[in-house]
């Protein structure tokens, strides 16, 4: 089932999608437990706010996810921790990253960076500081801006299961969020299946992702959100990006969420 706009319907059982228009602390307990697949928020960022990262995305210089491994092509301004972990340790060229990509995407507002803004509300809505995840007592880098346009394969992240105990505090929960910056007019989902990974799941490898087999036969929830909406959802469930079906950049702020034992929050990329 596709959600496209108005009021989300029953899917399965504990499976509901929710859509509001400002984030609840209750909302995110839902997604955070399981009874909700995904928290979609809408008008997050205002239209103006996103037109204006967008425009100034035009004149940014973005990297990628290793192209070796992740194909097609993902542009992003920003290192993923996996990215540069090697030997139980991240190397002096993941911080330097990690403070050129901080800079740069500050400067893609006039009015400040979009992550302190994504942050302040979430902060809010949650009753409590929004830290950043530490390796080693450093801060990690949060809030990457991606460019996915023709597609992701069904994967899923889980900080615990990549890199064990690597993050000086490890969360009870992982939550993954995006506001969309930019979308094109038809495609660019974001589908959820409500299936975590089991070791027996190694056997349906297909490169970073996993074989269409896993899931076909698994409940799944599809969400298409408009330009300013953010969405929440638990990344250990796997999940895909639909290509693009029409012109269009599909561009998201993107972050995880992790709850820590005594109820505070952290993110990191």
């Amino acid at each position: 089932m596709v959600i496209d706009s108005g009021t989300p319907t029953p899917v399965h059982t504990l499976f509901e999608p929710i859509c509001n228009e400002q984030l609840e602390k209750g909302d995110l307990i839902r997604v955070a437990t399981g009874t909700a697949s995904v928290l979609r928020v809408r008008n997050f960022f205002g239209y103006d706010l996103c037109s204006a990262i967008s425009t100034n995305l035009k004149n940014a210089e973005l990297g990628a996810y290793d192209e070796k491994v992740v194909t097609p092509r993902i542009a992003k301004l920003g290192p993923a921790v996996y990215d540069y972990y090697l030997d139980a340790r991240l190397g002096e060229a993941y911080w330097q990253h990690r403070d050129q990509s901080n800079d740069q995407r500050a400067r893609l507002l006039e009015t400040g960076d979009p992550l302190d803004i994504a942050v302040r509300v979430l902060s809010k809505a949650w009753g409590g500081p929004v830290e950043k995840a530490t390796i080693g007592g450093e801060k990690l880098f949060a809030g990457m801006i991606r460019e996915i346009n023709s597609s992701a394969r069904i994967h899923f992240d889980e900080i615990e299961r990549e890199l064990p105990g690597s993050l000086d505090c490890s969360p009870l929960v992982q939550l993954a969020f995006n506001c969309f910056i930019d979308m094109p007019r038809e495609g660019g989902e974001v589908t959820v299946f409500r299936r975590k990974w089991l070791p027996n799941d190694e056997n349906h490898r297909d490169g970073y992702g996993y074989s269409e087999r896993l899931v076909e036969n698994e409940p799944a929830i599809s969400i298409r959100p408009e330009i300013g909406d953010a969405i929440f959802f638990d990344p250990r469930n796997y999940h895909r990006v639909e290509s693009n079906r029409s012109e269009g950049r599909r561009i998201t702020l993107s972050f995880f969420v992790g709850i820590n034992a005594n109820g505070s929050l952290m993110i990191w990329s």
